[in-house]
């Protein structure tokens, strides 16, 4: 989300200057809420396609079913049973967060598996009727669920929210509190046991984004460590670890746009991380099996015109590595990649 315009809507919901009777109690179809202009970006129709680089998994695809559409799906998380999935969903990616916020659809969906495809998402709703809130990056820890707000009362401009799930649904949402928003400053996170894992540019970093952890000790978390295998001065975050805590897949730049990368905990050491999916591939998630969940997005000279849910699944057996690359479309992507920072196109991550 562009910095600017989170400073601004923060300023919007702190002072209630945005028109709160213009939200709806209604929650639109995805669908209906899509403007008419926009077309549904298939892989034949792109451009910089995303490029595997390991023979343990299949070549991506998106993923079947009712889950994506001609707006942008982004953040995905997948239980590792593999039957359900938390996304964000925001109709027109040429929107402003302000008019993400008041246009009654934008915010956190969950799909489930129907068979081999998944269904129609519902929207999760984590405010009460007439607040402003524009939710995301969903992370869910058994009953708990943790994700990023702006909001009236945020202690900065995007704070790390909680609810809790009770009968049913969603409630109990509150902020996660002055040391882990403000004096740790964490971002987008994962918890595996009694670790927290996250991204943040917070001071004694190696640059941009970091990944950083801390740990629960008697019911608290420590201050932050910085994971120093794993960064560099290039971003590296929105951060996954596998069920076992053995695994830890991120996002980095790499070639001027994301990818992601896995490391191995080798003797309780993370090893040199390995490229797995490059080219606007990020927010890795993986379910039980070893799929791979994570956001595409869809790029022209103008910016992105589209964001989809990508899975690439796991070999039962591995063959031989065969990445199919282009240096031809490999030159055209980076030329793209040098438009869009040219025109000051904000990419989601």
């Amino acid at each position: 989300m562009n910095v600017r315009h989170v400073l601004l809507l923060a300023v919007l919901v702190a002072t209630g200057c945005l028109n709160q009777s213009s939200l709806s109690q209604r929650v639109p179809d995805r669908m209906s809420s899509l403007p008419p202009d926009v077309v549904k970006m298939t892989p034949d129709m792109d451009l910089c396609p995303p490029v595997l680089h390991s023979a343990e998994w299949e070549d991506p695809v998106p993923v079947p079913g009712l889950l994506n559409t001609a707006g942008a799906e982004d953040s995905p998380f997948v239980f590792p049973e593999g039957n359900t999935l938390y996304f964000f969903f925001t109709p027109d990616v040429r929107k402003s967060p302000q008019e993400q916020l008041v246009d009654g659809v934008t915010g956190i969906y969950v799909t489930k598996k129907e068979g081999e495809v998944w269904g129609t998402a519902e929207r999760v709703i984590l405010e009460d009727p007439g607040e402003l809130a524009l939710d995301g990056c969903a992370f869910i820890d058994q009953n708990m669920m943790w994700f990023c707000s702006v909001r009236h009362g945020n202690l900065r401009e995007i704070d790390i929210y909680t609810a809790e799930f009770k009968d049913g649904r969603w409630t109990s949402w509150k902020d996660a509190g002055k040391t882990l928003n403000v004096e740790y400053e964490i971002g987008e996170l994962h918890i595996c046991g009694d670790e927290l894992y996250f991204h943040s540019p917070r001071d004694g970093g190696k640059g941009e984004y970091d990944i950083w952890v801390c740990r629960r000790v008697d019911g608290e978390w420590q201050p932050p460590e910085n994971v120093e295998a794993v960064n560099t001065p290039e971003n590296e975050g929105w951060p996954f670890l596998t069920e076992d805590g053995t695994e830890l897949w991120f996002t980095r730049t790499y070639q001027g746009s994301p990818a992601i990368f896995r490391s191995k905990r080798i003797d309780g050491e993370w090893s040199e991380p390995d490229l797995i999916i490059s080219q606007f591939a990020g927010e890795p998630t993986l379910d039980r099996a070893g799929n791979i969940y994570f956001v595409h997005h869809f790029v022209n000279e103008n910016g992105i015109v589209e964001a989809d849910i990508y899975v690439a699944y796991q070999k039962a057996t591995p063959g031989p590595a065969v990445t199919l690359f282009s240096p031809s479309l490999h030159k055209r992507c980076i030329t793209l990649i040098f438009l869009i920072r040219e025109s000051c196109c904000t990419v989601f991550w």
